[in-house]
């Protein structure tokens, strides 16, 4: 008896694990920067995030309405999108900024490319560009923890010095809601290493590179590592599955693209923040890198020498 075969697209390995397990387990890990943002800028910062949670999850909803496509706010990566933003925005940043931020994410960066898995670029990361350039002057005014009045400069605008090493790892400092504490966000790392929900390759890269390329350029490796949103991009958006290499030496070219392109930001251009440039950049990169020579497949043979 003859069977047919069938041939099907990829993906061919299957897992019980859903997107929605996957969603869980990065706001889980976000969860500890949250709290301690929320902790350090008072109920402005806690609106913000709610806020953008729930423009980024009325945004998908509204939109599936209207495309009437089935709706994807269960998977929870809309509340995903929208709590990286919020974490990546200054704790006193108009709640409308935020929203409109997560509306821009949801729809323009993801839905209008075809939904989840079709987008090219990280929506948080993108939405938060727009802001920058869009409201810079709000977008760079910071307040120091437990302060309602006074700015202050994040340490990566304040001069050398100004912060130790010590505020810089706990991050009782001026920052956006989730960067300033770099143990807050080591523990949201840890937990998505056990759950091997992401792989060390590119936040390792990332962070590595950074530091190298910044101790060639005399700075301190240190400073550069927990200063601004580095840690925040290199483990919980540069490691986003969809707009990332997918091989682990991709996966490698990706991170020290990141970590070299975030210290020439830093260093030359005259931005705030080189973090969300560099992995922006790099997404748009990333199908290239993934079309570049790697390991043959099992069976595979050269054509020519057929």
């Amino acid at each position: 008896m003859n069977k047919k075969l069938v041939v099907s697209s990829s993906p061919h390995i299957r897992s019980e694990v859903s997107t929605r397990d996957i969603m869980l387990d990065v706001i889980i890990a976000l969860a500890p920067a949250a709290v301690f943002g929320v902790i350090l800028f008072g109920l402005s910062a806690a609106l913000l995030i709610v806020s953008c949670v729930l423009a980024a999850v009325l945004s998908e909803f509204l939109w599936c309405l209207i495309m009437k496509r089935p709706h994807t706010i269960g998977d929870l990566s809309a509340v995903v999108t929208g709590l990286l933003l919020a974490l990546n925005l200054p704790p006193k940043l108009p709640v409308w900024m935020g929203i409109i931020g997560s509306a821009i994410a949801i729809i323009v960066v993801k839905e209008m490319f075809g939904g989840l898995g079709q987008n090219f670029a990280n929506p948080a990361i993108t939405a938060r560009i727009v802001l920058l350039v869009s409201f810079p002057a709000a977008m760079t005014t910071f307040y120091p923890p437990f302060s309602d009045v006074v700015s202050s400069a994040t340490p990566l605008a304040a001069e050398a010095g100004t912060y130790t090493l010590k505020e810089l790892f706990l991050g009782t400092h001026a920052g956006c809601i989730g960067e300033t504490s770099a143990l807050m966000l080591l523990i949201g790392f840890a937990y998505l290493l056990v759950r091997r929900i992401i792989s060390p390759i590119i936040p390792l890269c990332f962070i590595g590179s950074a530091a190298l390329f910044t101790l060639c350029l005399g700075g301190n490796p240190l400073t550069c590592i927990l200063s601004g949103g580095l840690l925040l991009g290199a483990i919980f958006m540069a490691t986003d599955y969809v707009t990332t290499p997918k091989t682990p030496w991709g996966m490698a070219i990706f991170g020290v693209g990141c970590g070299i392109l975030t210290v020439i930001i830093r260093e030359f251009a005259s931005l705030p923040e080189g973090v969300s440039y560099s992995i922006l950049i790099m997404n748009i990169l990333t199908p290239h890198i993934n079309r570049l020579p790697s390991f043959k497949p099992f069976g595979w043979e050269d054509s020519k020498n057929a």
